[in-house]
């Protein structure tokens, strides 16, 4: 057979020349050049890893849904497949394959099962969406079409770990060397989630995103098969076994003490991020920091790890030691969290981009929260360091990452469906201290022979010192669940009542005579005239737009407001309301009973607590009316509700003429991020028209609405049902926010498609492949930008004679009012 030559690495001048010629005589690469390959390799698979977690949460919960109980499934599974795949790589695949071959085909099988992944998504849309199961059978449902679609790719990304493991041996070196792979692969999820969250997602799409993660894989699986034909590796004829550690004396502690850690690691994180998106808003942006800032910690750790594991004597008590210190910095972040972090002076529209206010809240992040995530992923390489012995350091790292794993799921399905919706921060925080004191305990008993009394007297020291930090975790400031980083400029406001959900922290404030409703630190709905104006907008432009509306689907209850609007029109029968956070309706409501005419307890109203979206995907019932007030579109998960395909649903569920309404803020937003709303809307509604909610000439947010047809509005007919008795209320509830007629309130109209034609040009159309909105909305987050983006609006603002019909002296009316207006706001401008 024809030999041939491969030139690999110049050194000193010199070429270095691997012979790869199928004679007796072979040279290979060095087993160090191996272990750093293996680092470079680590780092890559874990940042495609990162890319493929936020691509695909992305994806599934606009078919599963958004619930908490959804994602809660959706997490489950992502972990357990990876849990999974650790302890059946070492079963499955013996040592004879080498180890390096078989991490290229794992590598290059995710590549694949992520180009999979993207192409069924749309296809089990559909399918599902055929299907229409609600209840225990629809979540049922959730967790099998989840399993599905993540198992495969999950299982294989967990067996990558212990495939590179069979290289090593199991001894405090090979142990060592595992964990600093470990942290490359951490610093590579690092890298993926602020590549993901900060420019792929933000200016491609799911597919490109998706891609570059799929060339990643590709480019990891040829190096690492390249590599495979460069390196000698001395297969074993025996069956794997498990490593002795794993069964001797007091090993079965190790697993336990590990998957504590894992709880903890990831009951923080699900803490933590709840507390500081209040601080820092609840955008993509804001959970692309807090996770790289969770990952860089790790990875730290794990490097840090690895290098103790090589200079200690005792790994368990070393491991015990750093769980110890795990238990100081819980206590700390929970201090920094809860009584410094709030008060420090940052206020985002001094703030000349909002690149600097992420600088900002990515040093804010690391110093709360660096020091614990320090101590975890340091515990990764010691619990390996302490169970770990014989030749084959395969199965030992597959049971510590599986009992890790396991840990992480219990943690973070745990505290963010169990412990913070019940019992709140505070005592979230207070039960993380009381378990990394419990895995610290089980690694420094006596039992792992403790030989002095000053051990003893540490031993006995951790309780204590435990139970004390535990008695001074400090609460959440109520002002911050309100306000969140603007609490500072609220001292006056009296917080009336607050409440962690599953889904998010709700709160109602009182200020100046003004009560509010607040969500995740941001106020959603309030009895100022403005928002008032607003909330029955929504409301009556729909309600009397259409002829004879009988049925109503209301997307958010917000203050309940917009819902109680329609319990005045005495033809409505069925008042159907979705709302995802089940905390909002019974205990938000009765704050605001005057407003909202006391809608909870209307007989024709009906409360569905899931996914807007997926409520919409699976039920058959069509409605005369459906009307969004979603909250801000830069919030995660928020911008699904101003997508093309979730317009089309809302289209699919109107009965024929029926209407359909959607708010539109201009305020903590930016030009991009509105333009893309209503062009995405008008794409879907290629009639509907825009409305302002103008008062003392600034315009805050504007109401899209449309007919499921293309209608005109008789306003004469309108008239002559407001005049009627039984529309006495209806009329009162105009008149209550300043609308003195019907002409007052169809005096609003500002545009329709043909007037925003220059404006809207090159305007992002938002789908649910890119979601953009919530990238561009994203960057306006805490800055006031209303006035510029509602003056540019108002330019294009014309008489409507194609919506309109009416008789000559009304059509004037209409006409006259809106002239009245446009020349008090350009007197106010000036």
């Amino acid at each position: 057979m024809t030999a041939w030559r491969l030139i690999l690495i110049k050194r000193r001048g010199g070429l270095v020349v691997w012979d790869c010629s199928m004679g007796p005589q072979k040279h290979f690469v060095s087993a160090s050049r191996v272990d750093i390959a293996f680092v470079i390799l680590s780092a890559a698979s874990g940042c495609a890893a990162l890319i493929y977690e936020i691509v695909w949460f992305q994806l599934i919960e606009l078919v599963i849904g958004s619930s908490a109980v959804s994602l809660g499934v959706l997490l489950a599974t992502f972990m357990g497949g990876m849990c999974l795949g650790s302890l059946l790589l070492p079963r499955v695949v013996t040592r004879r394959h080498h180890p390096l071959r078989v991490y290229a085909i794992i590598e290059l099988a995710i590549g694949g099962c992520g180009l999979l992944v993207l192409l069924v998504i749309p296809e089990v849309s559909r399918l599902y969406g055929a299907v229409a199961l609600q209840g225990f059978p629809g979540l049922l449902l959730r967790a099998v079409i989840t399993a599905l679609l993540l198992l495969p790719p999950t299982v294989l990304m967990g067996a990558t770990l212990p495939a590179i493991a069979r290289w090593m041996d199991a001894t405090a070196t090979g142990m060592a060397r595992v964990g600093s792979i470990y942290a490359a692969n951490i610093a590579g999820a690092m890298f993926g989630c602020l590549l993901a969250g900060f420019y792929l997602l933000r200016i491609h799409d799911t597919a490109v995103a998706t891609y570059v993660a799929v060339a990643i894989n590709a480019a990891v699986a040829l190096t690492a098969a390249l590599l495979a034909l460069l390196t000698s590796y001395r297969a074993s004829a025996e069956a794997p076994r498990p490593a002795a550690a794993a069964t001797g004396s007091g090993a079965g502690l190790v697993y336990v003490a590990i998957a504590l850690s894992g709880l903890t690691a990831l009951g923080a994180e699900v803490t933590w991020t709840r507390i500081l998106a209040l601080l820092f808003g609840a955008s993509v942006y804001t959970f692309s920091v807090i996770l790289a800032v969770f990952l860089l910690g790790l990875g730290l750790g794990s490097s840090a790890g690895a290098y103790l594991v090589r200079q200690v004597r005792d790994a368990r008590r070393a491991f015990g030691i750093c769980q110890f210190l795990l238990v100081l910095a819980i206590a700390w972040s929970a201090m920094m969290i809860g009584r410094s972090l709030p008060y420090w002076p940052v206020y985002p529209p001094m703030a000349p981009t909002q690149w600097i206010i992420f600088q900002v809240d990515l040093v804010t992040c690391a110093v709360a929260v660096l020091p614990a995530t320090l101590c975890w992923g340091a515990s990764f390489p010691l619990a390996l360091a302490a169970v770990a012995r014989g030749e084959d350091a395969g199965p030992a790292t597959a049971a510590i990452y599986a009992a890790n794993t396991v840990g992480a799921i219990l943690g973070a399905l745990g505290f963010s469906m169990l412990v913070f919706p019940a019992f709140g921060p505070k005592e979230a925080q207070q039960l993380l201290i009381a378990f990394a004191a419990l895995a610290a305990l089980m690694m420094l008993a006596p039992a792992f022979r403790l030989p002095v009394a000053t051990d003893k007297a540490a031993f006995a020291a951790v309780p204590v010192i435990a139970g004390l930090l535990i008695v001074t975790v400090p609460g959440v400031p109520d002002l911050l669940i309100a306000y969140g980083r603007r609490m500072l400029l609220t001292d006056d406001a009296k917080v009336l009542y607050h409440g962690n959900g599953r889904v998010s922290s709700i709160a109602v404030t009182e200020q100046g005579g003004v009560r509010s409703f607040h969500v995740s630190g941001k106020a959603e709905a309030s009895t100022a005239l403005s928002d008032m104006r607003l909330q029955r907008m929504l409301g009556h432009l729909a309600a009397l737009q259409h002829p004879n509306p009988r049925s109503v689907l209301i997307v958010g209850f917000g203050a309940g407001v917009t819902a109680g609007t329609f319990t005045l029109y005495p033809g409505i029968k069925r008042i159907v309301i979705c709302e995802i956070e089940p905390l909002i309706p019974p205990h938000i409501g009765p704050y605001f009973k005057e407003q909202n005419y006391d809608v909870l307890h209307d007989p024709r109203v009906s409360i569905v607590y899931d996914d807007a979206r997926h409520y919409m995907l699976t039920a058959k019932e069509k409605f005369d009316i459906v009307t969004s007030d979603p909250i801000q579109p830069w919030v995660k998960g928020a911008a699904v509700l101003y997508t093309r395909e979730y317009f089309e649903l809302e289209k699919q569920r109107l009965n024929p003429g029926g209407v359909v309404t959607q708010w539109v803020p201009l305020y903590e937003s930016t030009a991009g991020a509105v333009k893309s709303e209503i062009a995405t809307f008008l794409n879907v509604f290629p009639d509907g028209a825009v409305w302002s909610n103008e008062l003392r000439g600034r315009g805050s947010d504007v109401v899209l609405s449309a007919q499921a047809t293309a209608a005109t509005v008789d306003l004469d007919a309108v008239d002559a049902r407001l005049n009627r008795p039984e529309y006495a209320r209806v009329l009162a509830s105009l008149r209550d926010v300043k609308f003195k007629s019907e002409s007052d309130l169809f005096a609003t109209y500002m545009a329709q498609r043909s007037d925003l034609t220059g404006w809207l040009a090159g305007a992002v159309i938002n789908t649910d492949r890119n979601l953009r909105v919530q990238y561009l909305a994203g960057m306006g987050m805490g800055r006031e930008s209303d006035y510029s983006i509602y003056a540019d609006l108002r330019r294009a603002r014309t008489h409507p004679p194609a919506l309109f019909t009416g008789t000559p002296q009304t059509m004037q009316a209409l006409i006259d009012e809106i002239d009245r207006q446009a020349r008090q706001l350009r007197i106010r401008m000036h």
